[in-house]
């Protein structure tokens, strides 16, 4: 009897082992393991540390089924160039914006940031149900692309200037660097633009390659250095009054996803524009003070007059870049006829802002 209960506790055991076994390996099997290709330094405060938080959360929420590795830029692709590598396969995602893939696509600029565009609410209201998403995964689609909305910043700064600017015919044949829309509205202006990446920015100011900047928001833009070599920083940010990132993926990828990881990935985008919208508006008072009080950084607001010429400037670009490409009007009409729309309810609910002290 005793030999019998051994042999068959013996192969009990083994039954286990190899159910254990077996299971192991179909975990394995199971896991999903992407590079994440990021357009930002981990250590850049809301655009890199995002990316950051996002492979941390997908990792948290699927228990450790699902690795979204983020790779600091230029480890696998240059930072700027991760549209091409993502459409081939060569990395699975980017973490990136679309205003960096303009060469590619022109229209894709409306994605990050409009400029005298609208607010969190109402720019994410037209991405989600006016339609604006699904024209953009339209574009990319071309080239087996897939984008999620995956993180937002809250209102930039209009640029970093050597010399206070004294009216804006002396902005003509200024070098400097700019994004997105705003871009072509400066070079109306006699701006002379181009297009850096964040870690590539403090070098050509310090030089001289370029006489000026725009980048991002005071708690960003202190860690970048810029008020050491220019000391007059403008506001408001018109260009840029909210600024979405994305995670752009493999189409083939993304499709290969099933309805749990896709889930997991929509999820963790939600809960990243949530929580790095709130860390900008916390952080950015206390930046922009301590620029003031500590940096001895000139904060100036462009008159009236001067954001009357660059919103006409950004009309100009808006009708000349819908008359020449069917995307950008396709996008351009999607847009303007969300916000007609929108107007009533949001000059109903509009308040001027006191910030009263006591």
């Amino acid at each position: 009897m005793n030999a019998i209960r051994k042999t068959v506790l013996a192969t009990a055991g083994i039954a286990v082992v190899a159910t254990l076994a077996m299971a192991t390996t179909a975990s394995a099997q199971d896991r999903v393991r992407w590079k994440m290709q990021s357009a930002f330094p981990s250590n850049l405060s809301h655009l890199g540390t995002s990316g950051v938080r996002l492979m941390n959360t997908v990792e948290r929420v699927s228990g450790g089924n699902f690795e979204l590795k983020f790779y600091e830029p230029g480890a696998l692709v240059p930072a700027l160039e991760c549209f091409d590598a993502a459409s081939k396969g060569s990395v699975d995602s980017c973490w990136t914006t679309a205003g960096y893939h303009t060469g590619k696509h022109p229209s894709l600029a409306f994605f990050t940031a409009v400029p005298f565009g609208p607010g969190f609410g109402e720019y994410h209201a037209w991405l989600r149900y006016g339609g604006g998403k699904d024209l953009e995964n339209e574009i990319y689609a071309r080239s087996n692309l897939y984008s999620l909305d995956c993180n937002t910043i809250g209102p930039e700064t209009s640029g970093w200037f050597r010399n206070k600017v004294e009216s804006l015919a002396s902005l003509k044949g200024l070098k400097m660097r700019f994004f997105g829309l705003g871009a072509q509205v400066m070079q109306k202006l006699g701006v002379s633009t181009q297009l850096l990446a964040g870690a590539d920015i403090y070098p050509a100011l310090e030089r001289g390659v370029i006489d000026a900047t725009e980048f991002s928001m005071p708690d960003m833009d202190i860690e970048l250095g810029f008020y050491q070599v220019a000391k007059f920083n403008y506001y408001p940010g018109w260009h840029q009054q909210v600024s979405v990132n994305e995670l752009l993926m493999n189409k083939g990828a993304w499709d290969a996803l099933d309805d749990q990881n896709q889930a997991i990935l929509e999820a963790a985008c939600g809960w990243n524009i949530y929580v790095n919208y709130a860390e900008t508006e916390a952080k950015n008072p206390l930046a922009m003070n301590k620029m003031l009080e500590e940096y001895g950084v000139t904060n100036v607001r462009w008159t009236d007059e001067e954001l009357t010429a660059f919103e006409e400037a950004w009309n100009e670009v808006l009708d000349e870049q819908s008359a020449s490409d069917p995307d950008f009007k396709k996008i351009a009409e999607s847009y303007k006829e969300f916000r007609k729309v929108y107007k009533t309810w949001g000059d109903a609910q509009a308040l001027k802002p006191t910030y009263l002290s006591e």
